[in-house]
């Protein structure tokens, strides 16, 4: 059976949508076109009405405020992710640090420490951790000056900025390597969070018969000049939504072990009067083919004042 979008006259139609013919950007045109006749298609294969398909363009148009989140919902940050990867071994570039998503809640222009520092402005109470590492090149060398931008949640899972009851940049810094690429900070565990009860992307997922809950979790961009930008982020060891995400940012060699340390000698060492947690994590850089691999992408991102 022919689909709807392949006859004569709805390809003509979809052509003058897309204005194939005469466009000024080929890809452009080329891409819209492929969209719209598959949007043609869904509506023709399942029969949508005129009201269903009205009631999920104002249910869209009402959720566009999270469209961050339904990126991640509906796997499409995830899907990026792989797809540059299957791009990255076509072209032969060496694997470094696994990406994965950078979800919706980063804020620009943290604090810049040297080496290292504390994260957070200890009002959370929480389980004190301290995580360090090196960032090195795809042949193991150090990269010294590489900024490693850090972000995360508190304990009830609410992040500075888009929580009003936390301070300014609160567990959120960047941080500059040293001369021998390393880094650590001192912060707090965070604990993972849902979407919003009630939220488009909420009732979504439930209609979906899916949850809207992230495990716990840290956030990094790690960028060096010459060096491809990385957006990653790591998950906490042991929460039982690890491998139950749903924003699928969970990936294999991004889950590294927490150690408990609780004798006195451990404690005084890390400067300590109470019991902590420690992550140590490397991130590994490829080498940049071009400058543009060394930006960000031109995603919308929040700028404390």
């Amino acid at each position: 059976m022919t689909k709807i979008s392949k006859t004569p006259d709805i390809e003509a139609f979809i052509g003058k949508i897309a204005n194939l013919k005469s466009g000024d950007d080929a890809r452009l045109n080329k891409i819209v076109a492929k969209i719209i006749g598959d949007l043609f298609d869904t509506i023709h294969e399942f029969e949508v009405t005129e009201d269903e398909f009205w009631q999920a363009l104002n249910y869209m148009a009402a959720s566009a405020p999270e469209f961050g989140l339904w990126a991640a919902g509906v796997g499409l940050e995830h899907f990026l992710d792989v797809e540059m990867d299957s791009r990255d071994r076509a072209a032969g570039i060496p694997e470094g640090t696994p990406r994965t998503i950078e979800g919706p809640l980063y804020v620009a222009g943290a604090p810049l420490l040297e080496g290292g520092g504390r994260l957070d402005d200890g009002t959370d109470k929480g389980e004190v951790l301290i995580m360090r590492g090196q960032v090195r090149d795809t042949d193991g060398k150090p990269v010294a000056g590489a900024v490693v931008d850090v972000w995360h949640a508190n304990t009830l899972g609410n992040y500075s900025y888009f929580d009003k009851t936390q301070s300014d940049y609160n567990m959120r810094r960047r941080i500059r390597t040293d001369a021998d690429g390393r880094y650590w900070f001192q912060s707090i565990m965070p604990s993972g969070y849902g979407c919003p009860e009630g939220s488009g992307i909420d009732r979504f997922l439930a209609a979906l018969g899916r949850h809207g809950k992230r495990p716990a979790h840290i956030h990094f961009f790690v960028t060096a000049h010459g060096h491809r930008q990385l957006t990653t982020q790591i998950n906490i060891e042991g929460d039982p939504l690890v491998h139950d995400d749903f924003a699928f940012a969970t990936r294999d060699g991004l889950i590294p072990p927490v150690t408990r340390h609780s004798d006195p000698e451990t404690i005084h060492k890390a400067g300590l009067n109470e019991p902590f947690a420690e992550i140590k994590f490397d991130f590994t850089l490829a080498l940049a083919k071009s400058a543009d691999d060394e930006d960000f992408s031109s995603r919308a991102r929040a700028q404390a004042a």
